[in-house]
């Protein structure tokens, strides 16, 4: 009463091959198709921000006004090609700071040539 008759499919035609390099490429194209979009969209325009960060932190002079990444501002007195700047944040008050923590130079200097004829 409550039980049906499973009746078998008939093979029509060749037997179904068992995967094959069309089936792997569709089942992986999403996932490549993600990865291309994720490195166009984000890790790309990251890798250049970083960039460009670099390049203006190894391009500090002395004069130059930064602003630091905790907010302060302050005129470059001594810039060597290390990793320490020496920054005047006030009239007299001059502090020791890292080169990486500089988010912005505001104002760059011209170079002081303190080689020039008086």
């Amino acid at each position: 009463m409550f039980v049906t008759q499973a009746f078998a499919q008939a093979a029509t035609g060749a037997p179904v091959a068992g995967g094959g390099m069309t089936d792997i490429l569709v089942q992986l194209a999403p996932i490549l198709l993600l990865v291309v979009i994720f490195w166009l969209l984000i890790f790309r325009p990251q890798q250049k921000r970083v960039k460009a960060q670099q390049a203006m932190l190894s391009a500090i002079r002395r004069g130059d006004t930064v602003v630091t990444t905790g907010g302060i501002v302050g005129k470059v007195t001594k810039a060597v090609d290390g990793e320490d700047l020496e920054v005047e944040i006030a009239q007299g008050v001059k502090v020791k700071l890292v080169r990486g923590m500089v988010a912005d130079v505001r104002s760059k200097a011209e170079p002081v040539n303190d080689n020039k004829p008086a």
